[in-house]
This record gives C-alpha cells, structure tokens and sequence, in this order.
C-alpha cells in the first residue's frame, strides 16, 4: 500500500512506519518539529492545522491509506480541527481513511464501553477527541475510527518512562490506584491498525488489550520486567485529587477482535512473562 502517517513521529506512529516498511509498502510519515529516523521512510513536515498545508501534502503523496495519529493533548486545533483537515483533505484526493481515536471520549460512568456507545467526555482532551470522531465520520463516512487506551512499548513509551523515574527517585509524584485502563502494546495496535486499513470495515472499532489495569498494577508489571525495585513505586487514589477526566474506562473490543488476525494481548500477557 501506498500509505501516509500523519503524526508518523510520535510513539504509535513510528511503529507504523516501523511496520510499513518492513512490509515493503510505499510509506511517506509527517512530523511537526522533528523527523523520525525509520529507514526506507519519507519524512515530511506538517502541520495539520494549516488546512492548506494538508491538502497539498496529500494531494500530492496521492496515498491509498491515510493513518492519522497526530494529538497534542492540550491543543483543541491539533487533535480536532486536524482530524477533520485530513479528513477533508481524503475526501478530495481519495484513499482510505484510520483515524486514532482514545478512551477518554468516555466519562467513565458505564466503566465498560463497547463500539456502540455514545461518547460523553468529561475533560478537555476528551472532547476534542470526540469532535474528531464526529467531523471524520461526517466528511468521509467509509474511515476506521480506531478508539485505543494507554499505548506501552518496550520501554519506550511515556508511562514506562514515568515509572523508571518513580521508581529510582528521579521524579516525584503517584501512580493511582483506582485509575483502570485496557493498556494496548504498540506493535500490536499498529499491526491492527494496518490490518483495518486494507479491510473493507469502517466506523468505530475498540482496539485495545484484554487485560483492564489500575495504571498502579501496571507500572508493578513494568518495573518487574524491567528489573526495578516496584516497592519504591508510590501509589495514591486519583479521586482524590482535583484532576479532570474519566477514571475507570474499560474497552470492550469483542466485536473487533473477532475481526482482526491480529490477537490485542493484555497487559499481563505482554508484561507479565517477560515478552519483548
């Protein structure tokens, strides 16, 4: 495929690169400030709030599968107004159309959503993620919205660095105990990611682990793996704190694991028996 990574120089979307070219496809990954270093990829500057911007760099790539991971969690421009600019931008020049989506467009209420709830953020960030689903669903009703949770790697992402700094001393702060998510390995949402993108599916899908975690067991499952000392991670209850957004969010992804190849393992699969 012909294939497109908008936000290619994040977590996820350098998996995706990984991915795509080891698959011998035609890959192009955009970046905002800095490139990544994927062989065999072409790295192209963009910012997807130039709408402008967008349409020139699509309409010229020409992809036949467009993959928008890009978000900034405090920018409402960025995670929607983006989305729908590449969603305009693939209604013009063509292609297919997976747009990254997250668990916060819930609130948490229900605890367990399927594909067929409807969204009620509660948090910034979770609205704007929300609005994008709306706008990439209304401009090119054929897209993938791939709804995911707390993306964890090999010790590259964002969570497995907090929990090495709370670990040694290097950082302050807790890991709550009360907050539960469906962590996801990247190599494992990104595979399923491309696999929906050459699928004839469209609309929402859950593509999340199987396990539901407090983000406190999970970092226990990281520093065990990653031979650290998990009594030195402190823990602490996140409602009782002043911090907005969903607290327990669980993804059901029934109905789409029984589309996919690709097997979602849980956090105590990927984590707990020493897999890298």
């Amino acid at each position: 495929m012909r294939t497109l990574i908008v936000g290619g120089s994040g977590f996820l979307g350098r998996e995706l690169a990984r991915q795509c070219s080891l698959a011998g496809h035609e890959v192009a990954a955009t970046y905002l400030t800095r490139s990544g270093e994927t062989a065999g990829v072409e790295w192209l500057p963009l910012d997807v709030r130039r709408r402008e911007d967008v349409d020139v760099l699509i309409g010229a790539f020409r992809p036949e599968v467009v993959i928008n991971a890009a978000f900034r969690q405090t920018d409402w421009a960025t995670t929607a107004t983006g989305a729908a600019n590449v969603a305009l931008a693939v209604s013009t020049a063509g292609g297919r159309l997976v747009h990254v989506s997250s668990d916060t467009v819930f609130s948490g209420a229900a605890i367990r959503y399927d594909e067929t709830c409807v969204p009620d953020p509660i948090s910034p960030y979770g609205a704007a993620k929300a609005a994008a689903e709306t706008a990439v669903n209304a401009i090119v009703p054929a897209a993938v919205i791939a709804r995911t949770s707390l993306i964890i790697g090999d010790g590259g992402s964002p969570h497995e660095a907090l929990v090495h700094s709370l670990a040694t001393g290097r950082a302050r702060g807790v890991l709550f105990t009360d907050d539960v998510r469906c962590p996801v390995h990247v190599v494992d949402l990104a595979a399923a990611l491309l696999e929906l993108a050459a699928s004839e599916y469209r609309g929402i899908h859950h593509v999340a682990g199987a396990d539901a975690v407090s983000r406190y067991e999970l970092g226990l499952l990281i520093a065990r793996r990653d031979g650290l000392d998990a009594d030195h991670l402190p823990s602490g209850r996140r409602a009782d704190t002043r911090l907005s957004g969903p607290i327990d969010v669980r993804l059901d992804c029934t109905m789409t694991q029984r589309r996919l190849q690709t097997k979602l393992r849980g956090a105590r699969q990927f984590l707990g028996d020493g897999q890298r």
